[in-house]
C-alpha cells in the first residue's frame, strides 16, 4: 500500500482507502449493498401496523407509522427522529394512541446556498448538557468529562436499520465508551443508495429524504439513547464517500491539484453551503460533542498536491472554516480532524510523519488557531513504515503530542489508531500506560464492530467485536481512564 506513494498523507494514514475493498467480502458492490438495505428498511416499515422498539415513530418529514407496539411510548429524541422506547426513556414523549404532527424542515439548494432551519427539542435521557473544555481536559456540565471510545464510520452511511443501530451502539457503550467518531458526508453524481450530497454538474442538492440524512437522524437518536456523544467529520481527504475532490471536479473540471479544495473562493463558498447545512440542523443537539472540518485534511489525497502547499495552506483554511462554524453554532465544539503530523523533519530524522510543512499539517503550528477547541492525530506505524518498532514509536509519537497539548493548553484526543495483527492485546497496553502517565486527553480506537441481523459490520481487520480478547482491553482502559480523570 506504502511502496506507491512518495507522501506519508498519502500512505493509508487512516483505514479509509480500505472501504472500498468491503464489497468482494460480501460479492456485491457498495452501491448495490447501500440500496438493499434502503429498501428493506424501506418496506420493513410499510409491512408492520406498529412501530417495534427502537423503530422510528415520527420527526420532521416523517410519513410512517406513529404507533408503537405495547408497551412503548413513542419519544422525541429529536426534531428529526422520534422513536419507539420504554416509557419513561425520554423527557419528552408522544402518546402511541395518537398520530403525531411532523415540523415542518424548509430546505432552500442551489449551488451556492442552502439553509435547514430547525427548532430547538428537549434533550434525551442521558446526553444532556453540551461539552466544553477547561485547560486540556474536557468538561460535562461543570464536571469532568473523559473522551475514550472507538470510531464507527458505517452505521449512517450503510443504511443500518434503528435496530440495528441500537446493537451497535449498544455494544459501543458495553466496552466503557463515552465518544464515538463517525463520517457525515457522501458525495455523489448519481442518486443510487446512502448519499447526503447530490451534485448534477455544478449545482449541489443536500439529501434530507430517508436515504439521506435521516440515516444520520437514526444515528444520532441511537448514541444519544446510550449516553454516547459524537465527533463527526464533514468531509473526506481520501475518494471513499466522494471527498473533496468532487467538490473541485464539478465546481472547476477535472485536473486542478488535490488542494485546491482548501484555496478556490468557488469551492470554499461551496463547502460552507454543506457545512452550514448539517450544522443548523443539528445546532442544539447534545449528543453531538464536536465538529470535524475534514477527515485526514492534508496537502495531497487521491489527486496530487501542487507546488506550492504547505502548513500554511491548511492552517489558513482550517481557520477560515472553523469560524464559519463557531458563527452559526455556539454550542459545540470544533477540531480539524487531521492526523497530527509535527514539523520537526531533521530532530526525527526525517521521518515522514515529521514533515509538516511538507505534508501539510502543522499540529502545533494549527493548535495555535483561536477557533479550534481541541487537537487531534492518528497514529498506524505499522503503515507508516514503523512495523519494527511500534511500540516505541508509537509511545514517542503519544509523548510529542502531550506536550504540545500542554504547551498550547488545549485538549488533545489520539482519535484514530489501529493494528491489524494480533500483537495488539500486548501493544495496545502499552501505548495505553503512555497516553495515561502523558496526560494525554483521551483516545479513539479504529475501529466498533458489532454482529447485527445483517451479519458482521465491516471487517478490515482494525475491528474490534465484542467477542475480540481486545474488546477486554478497552473497557479496562476506559476504566482507567476515567479514574485518571476522576469522571464516571
Amino acid at each position: 500500500m506504502g511502496a506507491k506513494i512518495n507522501r506519508p498523507c498519502q500512505y493509508k494514514c487512516a483505514a479509509f482507502q480500505l472501504f472500498s475493498r468491503f464489497h468482494q467480502i460480501h460479492c456485491i458492490s457498495v452501491s448495490e449493498m447501500h440500496y438493499l438495505v434502503f429498501l428493506a428498511v424501506l418496506f420493513a416499515g410499510s409491512a408492520l401496523a406498529t412501530v417495534q422498539e427502537w423503530g422510528q415513530c415520527g420527526g420532521s418529514g416523517y410519513t410512517g407509522d406513529t404507533v408503537c407496539t405495547a408497551p412503548f411510548v413513542c419519544t422525541v429524541l429529536n426534531d428529526f427522529f422520534f422513536q419507539c422506547l420504554p416509557a419513561g426513556s425520554g423527557t419528552s414523549t408522544v402518546s402511541s394512541s395518537t398520530t403525531t404532527t411532523n415540523k415542518s424542515t424548509s430546505t432552500s439548494t442551489s449551488k451556492t446556498t442552502t439553509s435547514i432551519t430547525t427548532t430547538s427539542t428537549p434533550a434525551g435521557p442521558s446526553a444532556t448538557g453540551f461539552v466544553k473544555t477547561s485547560g486540556t481536559k474536557f468538561t460535562l456540565n461543570g464536571a469532568p468529562f473523559t473522551v475514550v471510545g472507538e470510531n464507527a464510520y458505517w452505521p449512517a452511511l450503510l443504511g443500518y436499520s434503528p435496530t440495528d443501530n441500537d446493537k451497535a451502539f449498544a455494544d459501543i457503550a458495553a466496552s466503557g465508551a463515552t465518544t464515538v467518531r463517525t463520517m457525515a458526508f457522501n458525495e455523489v453524481t448519481s442518486p443510487v443508495g446512502v448519499y447526503y450530497h447530490l451534485w448534477n454538474g455544478s449545482t449541489a442538492t443536500v439529501n434530507t429524504g430517508p436515504n439521506g440524512l435521516q440515516t444520520l437522524d437514526i444515528l444520532i437518536a441511537s448514541a444519544k439513547t446510550h449516553g454516547l456523544r459524537l465527533i463527526i467529520a464533514l468531509t473526506n481527504n481520501w475518494s471513499d464517500f466522494g471527498g473533496m475532490d468532487v467538490y473541485t471536479t464539478q465546481l472547476l473540471g477535472p485536473g486542478h491539484p488535490h488542494d485546491t479544495f482548501y484555496t478556490n473562493p468557488t469551492v470554499i463558498a461551496a463547502y460552507k453551503t454543506y457545512v452550514q447545512a448539517i450544522v443548523s440542523r443539528y445546532v442544539n443537539e447534545t449528543a453531538v460533542m464536536a465538529w470535524e472540518l475534514a477527515n485526514e485534511p492534508c496537502c495531497a489525497g487521491n489527486t496530487p498536491a501542487s507546488a506550492t502547499c504547505n502548513s500554511t495552506t491548511i492552517s489558513t483554511w482550517a481557520a477560515n472554516i472553523s469560524a464559519f462554524i463557531k458563527s452559526i453554532d455556539k454550542n459545540h465544539l470544533v477540531a480539524i480532524g487531521d492526523e497530527g503530523f509535527i514539523n520537526a523533519a531533521v530532530a526525527h530524522n526525517f521521518d515522514y510523519p515529521y514533515q509538516g510543512d511538507t505534508i501539510g499539517v502543522d499540529f502545533a503550528e494549527n493548535m495555535g488557531i483561536s477557533t479550534l477547541d481541541f487537537g487531534t492525530f492518528h497514529m498506524y506505524p505499522d503503515n507508516w513504515g514503523h512495523s519494527a518498532d511500534d511500540i516505541s514509536w508509537g509511545n514517542q509519537w503519544i509523548t510529542d503530542h502531550a506536550t504540545i497539548m500542554k504547551s498550547a493548553n488545549k485538549p488533545v484526543i489520539m482519535e484514530e489508531y489501529g493494528l491489524t495483527s494480533s500483537a495488539r492485546t500486548t501493544i495496545y497496553p502499552m501505548w495505553y500506560n503512555t497516553v495515561i502517565s502523558s496526560g494525554l486527553t483521551g483516545d479513539l480506537v479504529w475501529e466498533a464492530g458489532s454482529v447485527l441481523s445483517t451479519g458482521e459490520t465491516p471487517n478490515q481487520g482494525y475491528e474490534i467485536y465484542p467477542t475480540d480478547p481486545a474488546y477486554k482491553l478497552l473497557q479496562a482502559h476506559a476504566a482507567a481512564l476515567k479514574a485518571r480523570d476522576g469522571s464516571s
